[in-house]
């Protein structure tokens, strides 16, 4: 957030007249519900610029071509600048095995037009599975800055309870917001969230008012998905360990390592 603070005027004139050249874009890799595409609407809130969302899973399904697709809509995209163009788990469009040739060409004119854009728009691309990304996308200067979004740490997770839990209309101080971060080690961000409705599902059943303790018994019934995917969230921490900036401040990604 800090860093997309900094930028907020390096869309500007002046900025240009500094030395500054205008922004192209961040790669956010990371677990799956830890946050990667809530900053993408952070992003954009922050700079006061629209959000459009590019479906480029649906371009292959327009019996068209998808490199003249692309094209058109990145034309209409730049008809709105300054922009944050948000694409959702880049990983999937470009790694179609099916499309072989075509994906090759979309893939080799979107890395010359994020090269070479001339019009103020920002792109957001986020990915689940780095294996899956094309290594020439990854190089230097195709981004200005690519993050890692691993599961949060305890006083992560604690923020993230008392987050959610005052959303819905309660104070957080009324529960042990410790213990609960405490309890739910490896979990994402969105599994705390449903942690907090699945709670509030329970209270509401049982005609009470949601309490520590029907939140407690909905952790000890969840499964977090880091126990499923293990094996990829390792993956990624250690692809990610010299290559990525770690999106939660100075926490070293190496810090992961171990659990």
């Amino acid at each position: 957030k800090k860093w997309i603070v900094e930028r907020k005027d390096n869309f500007s004139e002046e900025s240009r007249d500094f030395g500054i050249p205008t922004p192209k874009g961040m790669l956010m890799l990371g677990v799956q519900g830890c946050g990667k595409s809530l900053t993408c609407k952070v992003t954009a809130n922050i700079w006061n610029f629209p959000l459009v969302r590019l479906d480029f899973i649906n371009l292959f399904r327009k019996g068209r071509s998808v490199e003249e697709l692309l094209k058109e809509a990145i034309t209409t995209i730049e008809g709105f600048a300054p922009v944050v163009l948000w694409i959702d788990e880049i990983e999937k469009a470009l790694s179609q095995d099916t499309e072989g040739s075509e994906i090759r060409r979309v893939l080799g004119w979107l890395m010359t037009w994020m090269q070479e854009k001339k019009e103020p728009v920002f792109l957001v691309a986020t990915a689940n599975k780095v294996s899956l990304l094309p290594p020439e996308l990854l190089r230097k200067g195709r981004f200005d800055e690519i993050f890692f979004v691993d599961l949060p740490s305890q006083s992560e997770r604690a923020e993230i309870f008392s987050i959610h839990i005052k959303k819905r209309g309660r104070d957080p101080e009324s529960f042990d917001i410790s213990k609960l971060a405490s309890d739910t080690e490896n979990f994402s961000g969105a599994e705390i969230e449903q942690i907090v409705i699945d709670a509030l599902i329970t209270a509401y059943s049982k005609k009470s008012e949601i309490t520590q303790k029907i939140l407690e018994e909905v952790v000890r019934r969840t499964v977090p998905l880091s126990v499923t995917y293990e094996e990829n969230i390792k993956e990624l921490r250690i692809w990610s360990r010299n290559r990525a900036r770690n999106a939660s401040g100075n926490r070293r990604i190496e810090s992961f390592f171990g659990k």
